[in-house]
């Protein structure tokens, strides 16, 4: 990396060009990339790999999730799990369960919360962010 040269200074300010500013953002993107792999390695040596990555969905599932498909059917799907399967798991009614994967229903609190226990995840894991409802 190139030294990184202030245009200007004050006591509470630093002016940098835009590449010497693009610069140390990519800089710290790196820096933050290399310390997620760390800690990603320190807890598969910790844990095991299988286990530390159980609750990781593969690149097709995420894809799935990019394109709208709802988190819960995602995940159920990822664990294994038939509707009923999760339904008795999470003590959900199948049919509530089939209304909350297609959107029919939004689903209720309590429903989230026993379905992201039953399924290992939280319940941020199993909601459609603003832009996709």
């Amino acid at each position: 990396m190139n030294a990184i040269r202030p245009i200007a200074q004050t006591d509470d300010t630093v002016t940098l060009s835009r590449t010497d500013f693009e610069m140390m953002l990519e800089a710290v993107e790196d820096a933050e990339d290399i310390m997620a792999l760390r800690l990603a390695e320190s807890r598969e040596a910790e844990i095991g790999s299988a286990i530390a990555r159980a609750d990781h969905l593969p690149v097709e599932a995420v894809m799935r999730l990019m394109s709208g498909e709802h988190p819960v059917k995602i995940w159920r799907e990822h664990r294994g799990l038939s509707p009923q399967d999760l339904g008795n798991a999470a003590g959900v009614s199948r049919s509530y369960l089939v209304e909350i994967e297609s959107g029919r229903k939004p689903g209720s609190v309590v429903a989230y919360r026993r379905l992201a226990g039953a399924l290992g995840v939280t319940v941020d894991d199993l909601l459609l962010t603003a832009d996709e409802t």
